[in-house]
This record gives structure tokens, C-alpha cells and sequence, in this order.
């Protein structure tokens, strides 16, 4: 999903953002902040908690994927980062997008949570470690009841789409 900055956006290098994810950035195409990414990545990266509405390819996905890849620590395998998504195709396409956000980064594991997906493979990938759980409610509570998913090391949650979800 392509996303349109408004002329004379601040760039992503006014941000905290390492160099490998300004890199990462620019070859992505993306140079300056749409209205949504430059009104909430800033106190996102300083770890505010936010409530943001914005419209379909506004950018929110950048946002939010941004905030949560710049707290993670890649040294540890727990569950660090929960987006929780009303659908399995919505969840598909963050899991996808935070990825490629992700792509410069070292060793980053997303796993997608979704129904229509065997359980089976599902909890094998988070036996291996996660850094982000992407998925619907439902599945994710499913791995929460089975054991298979931990929160304990959770320092982001994300409710993309809540209005739909509650």
C-alpha cells in the first residue's frame, strides 16, 4: 500500500531511527512522513501510548511498525511487540509490511496468527521465538489457552482496527 507524504513533511531522518532502518527506509521509497506517521511516530518512539485514526493507506502500518521495531531487542526471543488484527487478510498484509520494515534489521522474527492456518505450525514457529505475534483474536487466544504463546516479555500492543474489533 503506497501512502502520499503532504509536501514540505518532515523526513524520516528528523526521527530516533537507527541508520540501518533510514536506509531500509529510503530504498523503500519512503522520504518523508504522511500527516499520521509525523503526528504519532514521534511520541510512539519516545513509548507514549496512542489512540490514532487515519484512513486506508494513510500510512498507519509504517507508524506503528516503526515504533514497535525500534523497541525491540533482537536478543531476545520472547513476544516483545502484539498486533492484533479484525481479519486473517489484514493480518497478512501488516505481517508483510512490518517485515519489510523489518528487512535491514538482524535475525527479527514475525510469526502471523491467523484461523484457516493449522494450529500445528503455528505453535512450532513460536517454539522457535518471536519477536512480534501478528494475528486475529481469536487464534491468538487459542495459542494463550493452549500455552503456546507467552506475553510476559510484551512491551507493545497494537489494536489495528479496533473500532471493528469491539
Amino acid at each position: 500500500m503506497t501512502s502520499l507524504p503532504v509536501p514540505g513533511a518532515p523526513g524520516f531522518d528528523t526521527l530516533a531511527l537507527s541508520p540501518t532502518a533510514l536506509a531500509n527506509l529510503q530504498q523503500l521509497g519512503y522520504l518523508q512522513m504522511t500527516p499520521i506517521q509525523a503526528a504519532s511516530l514521534p511520541p510512539a518512539l519516545l513509548g507514549k501510548d496512542l489512540i490514532a485514526q487515519a484512513s486506508t493507506g494513510s500510512g498507519k502500518t509504517a507508524a506503528f511498525g516503526l515504533a514497535l521495531l525500534a523497541r525491540l531487542n533482537p536478543r531476545c526471543f520472547g513476544v516483545q511487540a502484539l498486533v492484533l488484527c479484525p481479519t486473517r487478510e489484514l493480518a497478512d498484509q501488516v505481517s508483510a509490511e512490518i517485515r519489510r520494515l523489518a528487512r535491514a534489521e538482524e535475525n527479527i522474527k514475525v510469526v502471523t496468527l491467523c484461523g484457516g492456518v493449522p494450529l500445528r505450525g503455528q505453535a512450532q514457529s513460536l517454539s522457535h521465538g518471536a519477536h512480534i505475534v501478528v494475528g486475529t483474536p481469536g487464534r491468538v487466544m487459542d495459542h494463550l489457552e493452549r500455552k503456546h504463546l507467552a506475553l510476559d516479555q510484551l512491551n507493545t500492543l497494537v489494536l489495528d482496527e479496533a473500532d471493528r474489533m469491539l
